[in-house]
């Protein structure tokens, strides 16, 4: 028995050293941890349970049957949470550089599924070299294995990616159907082909950086929902995200105790319009100073400025906040603003959190690009969203709601069940100016006549009683008791019912 123990240590202790001291070492000095490393920060500690240590390739070609190690580049199990199971796979880069072969692809696959039979959310931190060539078509064939179950548990589990280091070709794929992805800035980066290859095709040199880094997936093609300095941080903002969601479509949010007073009012939201209706203010500030304890976790910060979206709580219950925001062309919706609101709020219906909709947007971005770029199709993806969601829906329209991105921001008519307006909310086709010019183009000799009529317009539009009196406005509310109501609306839907007719899927404008 002795002996069969010492051995057991012995193999624990060679898979627990991957790829070895050196390549641990090298790591290291591309600042960036091990994959035993990042699970240990990312877990609760002592919490981790590993799965299928020993597990090694089946290889024989290329001289691949004399090197085996493992565990075969990927670290899998569960643990916890702040105390909430969660499944986690780490890629290990010093173990044939985190390639994936079949074996390798079936510990995932594994892991995948026992995520979705328990109901919990899985966590996946890439840090690998794409698929192992000396085994052909079976990594491929594990990839397409890792996709179907990622697509299977898209909607039931929260999937959570986190790059951390490089992740190309068919690796990529993963994390993109995943709900989020985070990476870390400088040690990072995702792209289908390598800088190498585009060379070779397009006779563009490019960087790995400039090519698929953090910040080009932040900020330019929305790829990821937020760029880190290093992976310290990275896995302290996923623990911190994990704790506004539920682990699976079967339950509701966790709502966590707060000491921040339900119905506490604050008066300087009063004075957060500005007179000039063209003048720009700060939609964040609204956001935390309505939010428990100012607690607000953005997604996709960097990305589609004009729009923000993110957690946070409202007397201790997780809310999905999407908000126009005034500071950022206006707070206009166009084609990246409309993806990003889109994604989050379907993500939010189907994990049973309720949204909350901030309004003040002057309507959608005109322009050839933004036609040509397929603008009508990208909007009606938010339209849709807010349509199909049933999840509790509450509205606040602070200043303008023009057009048709009225009806797209969880108006009443999409089926918003709770809709207030602040006493400055302006409801109306377009801007004064603009619907004076068309009405009475006319008199566009008479600069004194259409004065007078635009003032005329806005008397009679420029405010948000027309729409109360139709009851498309539920009732207009003093702005420093913004989140009194809001909570008071937010408990009246905690067992809120709604269902959607009988379909297969729909069919979403993609």
């Amino acid at each position: 028995m002795k002996q069969i123990l010492e051995e057991l240590e012995r193999r624990r202790a060679q898979a627990r050293i991957g790829g070895g001291e050196k390549r641990i070492a090298a790591q290291h000095a591309k600042g960036k941890l091990t994959a035993r490393e990042r699970i240990g920060v990312l877990l609760d500690e002592g919490s981790f349970e590993e799965t299928d240590m020993f597990v090694e390739h089946r290889c024989t070609d290329f001289g691949m049957a004399d090197q085996k190690v493992p565990g075969d580049g990927v670290v899998t199990g569960h643990g916890r949470i702040n105390g909430r199971l969660v499944y986690v796979f780490s890629k290990d880069f010093t173990v044939f550089g985190g390639s994936l072969s079949g074996a390798h692809a079936s510990k995932i696959v594994k892991l995948q599924k026992a995520a979705m039979t328990n109901g919990a959310p899985i966590i996946g931190l890439f840090d690998a070299g794409g698929a192992r060539i000396q085994e052909g078509v079976e990594s491929l064939a594990g990839y397409a294995d890792i996709f179907l179950q990622n697509t299977l548990a898209s909607g039931v589990i929260p999937q959570i990616s986190v790059i951390m280091g490089p992740c190309a070709g068919g690796d990529v794929y993963s994390p993109a159907i995943t709900d989020f992805i985070f990476m870390v800035k400088d040690t990072s980066y995702m792209y289908v082909t390598g800088p190498d290859v585009v060379k070779t095709v397009t006779n563009e040199e490019v960087s790995h950086e400039d090519l698929g880094g953090a910040r080009v997936h932040a900020q330019k093609s929305g790829v990821a929902e937020g760029a880190f300095e290093n992976d310290l941080e990275a896995l302290s903002q996923v623990r911190r995200l994990i704790d506004f969601l539920p682990p699976s479509n079967r339950e509701k949010p966790p709502v966590i105790e707060t000491f921040d007073e339900a119905e506490r009012d604050d008066p300087s939201l009063d004075t957060l319009v500005p007179a000039n209706p063209n003048k720009p203010y700060d939609m964040k500030e609204l956001i935390l100073k309505v939010m428990d304890e100012g607690d607000f976790f953005e997604i996709s910060e960097g990305y589609a400025r004009n729009i923000i979206c993110g957690f946070g709580r409202l007397d201790g219950q997780t809310v999905g906040v999407v908000a126009n925001q005034p500071q950022v062309l206006a707070g206009v919706l166009d084609i990246d603003a409309s993806r990003k609101a889109a994604r989050f709020v379907r993500f939010c219906d189907a994990f049973n959190i309720p949204l909350l909709t901030l309004v003040d947007v002057p309507g959608f971005m005109p322009g050839t690009k933004q036609e040509y770029g397929g603008l009508i199709k990208h909007g009606a993806k938010l339209l849709f969203a807010y349509a199909e969601a049933t999840v509790p829906k509450l509205t606040v329209i602070t200043r303008k709601a023009y057009g048709g991105a009225y009806d797209v921001m969880s108006s009443k008519h999409l089926r918003g069940d709770v809709n207030y307006a602040w006493p400055t909310a302006e409801i109306a086709v377009m801007g004064a100016k603009g619907a004076v010019e068309i009405i009475f183009r006319k008199e566009a000799g008479d600069p004194e006549k259409l004065a007078a009529r635009e003032a005329e317009y806005k008397d009679r539009f420029a405010n948000p009683f027309v729409a109360a009196q139709r009851g498309y406005i539920d009732d207009v509310i003093m702005p420093h008791g913004t989140r009194r109501r809001l909570i008071r609306a937010l408990r009246t839907l905690a067992n809120k019912r709604a269902e959607n007719p009988w379909k297969k899927h729909d069919n979403i404008p993609l």
